[in-house]
């Protein structure tokens, strides 16, 4: 794994996180407890600063940046980053799921309990409501969250990325 300090500023980590051996972690960049970052993921802050909470799932090919001296990037808990999604300069509360290949550009906000379904493009300031699921290109509530889908989806997926990251360690 990559994990740089740049311009003074080393990435920060808590407790019992995992670190794929190729993923690239760079900068102002801190995170809590129990974070996984797999194989191919960058977390660059090398322009902003980055702050994830605990147990977020940073999946394969993801990659997290911010916006020179204008958007950074802020991160809750409990947090699912799908395989080659795209979270840059902006804010996502705690339990929320980033679908697979979907993108979150600057500034957005997503508010807790919410899914941004794979694929979708959350374009500049898009405002997503708590408990809310985002689809689409651009992407468009298409309804309220279930509580099934906050327990089935958001937080097992979550508490299966915990498990899996201690199989590696």
């Amino acid at each position: 794994m990559i994990i740089k300090e740049l311009n003074g500023k080393k990435p920060q980590f808590g407790r019992e996180c995992f670190f794929a051996e190729n993923a690239v972690i760079v900068g102002e960049v801190s995170m809590g407890d129990q974070c996984s970052i797999w194989y191919n993921a960058v977390i660059r802050g090398d322009v902003h600063f980055i702050k994830m909470g605990n147990k977020v799932n940073v999946q394969d090919g993801a990659v997290i940046h911010a916006t020179y001296q204008v958007s950074p990037t802020t991160i809750g808990n409990n947090v699912s980053i799908g395989h080659n999604a795209l979270v840059h300069g902006c804010t996502i509360h705690d339990n929320v799921l980033i679908g697979m290949g979907a993108i979150v550009m600057d500034d957005c906000i997503v508010e807790s309990n919410s899914i941004i379904a794979a694929g979708a493009v959350l374009t500049k300031n898009t405002h997503v409501k708590s408990g809310s699921i985002y689809a689409g290109v651009p992407a468009k509530k298409i309804k309220d969250i279930s509580e099934e889908l906050i327990s089935g989806e958001i937080d097992r997926i979550a508490n299966n990325y915990i498990k899996y990251a201690n199989w590696y360690k």
